[in-house]
């Protein structure tokens, strides 16, 4: 592993950037959500106030409201408060990713479910049933391969 370093503001926002251009690229998050979790990846400390965040990332306060909400919502983004204190901290959740691609597993899983009921549109054997049993079966195969899998390395280590 190389030495630690210490970037420079300018690069921790490029990489941000280039996270989040990539989450919302593959229909994962809206921009400003995906910009979110990356500034919480990389911020030092960890847990930041909504100001913190939008000053960051350049957000309007109102847009980061809305997408702090959402990722609050879909269990990416957890909220604490502080004695005598009356703003909120916002930190990304311990295991956000991994719960993150289970639910993209489980949804791409219905792919399958839907595939095998186009072929039952069509009872018997045809080319469009053919068709449709190579997705059902891509689809079953993934949700098979996840579910065999070991666990993330970090699961594995003392934290």
């Amino acid at each position: 592993m190389s030495a630690s370093r210490q970037p420079t503001r300018t690069e921790l926002l490029d990489w941000v950037e280039k996270l989040a251009f990539r989450l919302s690229e593959i229909g994962s998050l809206p921009l400003i959500a995906a910009r979110i979790l990356g500034w919480l990846m990389v911020c030092d400390p960890a847990e930041q106030t909504a100001d913190e965040i939008a000053e960051a990332i350049g957000a309007s306060r109102a847009s980061l409201s809305t997408n702090l909400r959402f990722l609050i919502a879909i269990q990416m983004v957890g909220a604490v408060s502080r004695p005598g204190k009356r703003q909120r901290y916002y930190r990304i959740e311990e295991d956000a990713w991994e719960a993150a691609i289970r639910v993209k597993i489980a949804s791409l899983a219905g792919f399958g479910r839907m595939a095998e009921d186009g072929m039952a549109l069509f009872g018997a054997e045809t080319e469009k049933t053919r068709r449709l049993r190579m997705t059902r079966d891509a689809f079953d195969w993934l949700q098979t391969a996840f579910e065999k899998a070991p666990p993330p390395p970090s699961h594995n280590k003392e934290r």
